[in-house]
């Protein structure tokens, strides 16, 4: 079973930046595909970032590229999403999750939630003044 922690949420402000973290327990980790999801109140869930741990591969929506940055240690089983320059509308909780048949990230597209297995508990972001 693959588990997930986020970590690294919190109350910030406008402007300011955030690196979440996302440690990744068991299974062949360096064949997964890791990626970052957020829901707002209200709101469905959405792709933000991922990453294909073998080969590099990372993918980031629209709304984010330019701020955020998701990068991967593999000697730590550990993921991570690099926000800068917050706004409110970044707000959300914050999901990683893995694929753990791996290649599910594409660099042409955010992630999807149908192709990832195993997810984490979230952690809250809160972007206000």
């Amino acid at each position: 079973q693959v588990q997930l922690v986020e970590s690294g949420g919190g109350l910030v402000q406008p402007g300011e930046s955030l690196r979440l973290s996302c440690a990744v327990s068991a299974g062949a980790y360096a064949y997964y595909a890791v990626g970052w999801f957020r829901q707002a109140p209200g709101k469905e869930r959405e792709g933000v970032s991922c990453i294909n741990i073998e080969d590099g591969t990372i993918a980031h929506a629209d709304s984010v590229r330019g701020r955020f940055r998701i990068s991967g240690d593999n000697a730590k089983n550990t993921v991570y999403l690099q926000m800068n320059s917050l706004n409110p509308e970044d707000t959300a909780v914050y999901y990683c999750a893995a694929d753990a048949i791996g290649g599910s990230c594409k660099n042409s597209r955010a992630p999807s939630e149908h192709e990832y297995d195993y997810w984490g508990q979230g952690t809250q972001v809160t972007v206000s003044s």
